[in-house]
């Protein structure tokens, strides 16, 4: 690009996207003593508005995903010291941190056999679950239907407020001297073959020896990427309803409930302020943010059928966002195949419980330019590899 570097507006590090995973970033970027710049038309915005902040690295599990799970275990392993180092980073910004557990329930036959296998799942991988019959459900949670036909309750999978998470991340990054440019990004600038920073909507230039590319689901459309490079990320809807439980139904749920009902799966999380999130949808419906009759209407037949007396609370808020799915359910982290260019993105239903390594991890690349151990598997140069081999 013709002028990077001459308009007196260099650092170090752009990071661009200012939802929780840019946040942590430019602030572990800057603990580091790097001079980091974001950009982002409303930082501390994104999906983690609308994400219920399960951090369920066991009750997630999937078949096929048994090398996510160690980088989800490590993660949440960070969360307590992580929301203590935020809180002092932040000026005492609390992230809503709750070490609840977790219960997953089955309500029929099939659900059971379901469970079972998954628990069968976190037992080979050496995961602490323990099997309840559903006489041991109710007696943990009494609002459960009388239906219940077993559960798994998961000790180690917490909570934590996405929307706090992220006020606090940008509250830090502020502290710690990140200069936020409060505008998208239009264009990746690349100077002899190496990324240098980027063209912002506002026609403002911003030079940088390092970019971060983690738009989240947008990250796959800045131009100025080249195509070998341009992350494969897409949107995938989720929408989530907030209800809030009146003192004289408290305490409605101790912890975070959550089932496959009719194949779908729903959740209810408990937040110690009274709201009660229930989630979440999984919609492959490209960029569209429509909270649906059908969606909402989905979720609180399922919930119902989980937790009869959810229709008696007063139902408060109802949103959609995109959470940014990748080929394999996986983030990319780490360099590109362009020199100085870095993504940090494709965390799909994992975000939350990423936060605190993919900071660690990101930091990491931008000092040493080395990807530590835990996250080489996720390096975005395993899709550039998979487009080689594929025929032309």
């Amino acid at each position: 690009m013709h002028s990077f570097g001459t308009s007196g507006r260099g650092c170090d590090v752009l990071v661009i996207g200012g939802g929780i995973i840019g946040l942590v970033t430019a602030w572990q970027a800057a603990r580091r003593g790097l001079r980091v710049a974001l950009a982002d038309p409303a930082p501390g915005g994104g999906a983690a508005q609308v994400a219920a902040g399960m951090l369920a690295a066991v009750t997630e599990l999937h078949y096929g995903e048994e090398t996510l799970l160690a980088l989800n275990l490590a993660s949440a392993e960070r969360y307590p010291r992580f929301a203590a180092d935020l809180a002092d980073a932040s000026g005492g910004l609390d992230i809503g941190y709750r070490a609840c557990g977790t219960l997953a329930v089955a309500l029929d036959a099939d659900d059971r056999v379901h469970l079972r296998e998954l628990h069968a799942l976190q037992r080979r991988c050496g995961l602490e679950s323990e099997w309840l019959t559903g006489r041991e459900c109710r007696r943990l949670e009494p609002m459960l239907a009388p239906g219940v036909r077993g559960g798994l309750r998961v000790d180690g999978d917490h909570q934590v407020d996405p929307r706090r998470l992220a006020a606090a991340l940008l509250a830090a990054c502020e502290r710690a001297g990140v200069t936020l440019h409060r505008t998208g990004a239009a264009r990746l600038g690349v100077t002899a073959d190496r990324a240098a920073g980027a063209v912002l909507d506002d026609g403002t230039e911003v030079a940088a020896g390092q970019v971060v590319l983690a738009a989240g689901s947008l990250s796959g459309r800045l131009d100025g990427v080249p195509p070998e490079v341009l992350p494969p990320v897409r949107p995938v809807k989720g929408q989530v309803l907030r209800l809030f439980v009146p003192p004289a139904y408290a305490p409605f749920l101790s912890r975070t409930v959550r089932a496959v009902v009719r194949g779908s799966h729903v959740y209810l999380v408990p937040r110690e302020n009274g709201e009660l999130v229930v989630g979440a949808t999984s919609e492959e419906l490209g960029w569209d943010t429509t909270v649906t009759a059908g969606g909402v209407y989905e979720l609180l037949r399922d919930a119902h059928e989980l937790v009869p007396g959810i229709t008696e609370l007063p139902l408060t808020e109802t949103r959609a966002g995109l959470r940014p799915g990748s080929p394999d359910n996986a983030p990319l982290l780490g360099p590109t195949d362009l020199p100085g260019l870095h993504l940090a993105t494709g965390h799909y239903r994992n975000g939350v419980l990423l936060t605190p390594l993919t900071g660690e991890v990101m930091a990491d690349v931008l000092t040493t330019g080395e990807l530590p151990e835990v996250a080489r598997p996720f390096s975005p140069r395993r899709f550039s590899a998979v487009r080689e081999e594929s025929p032309a």
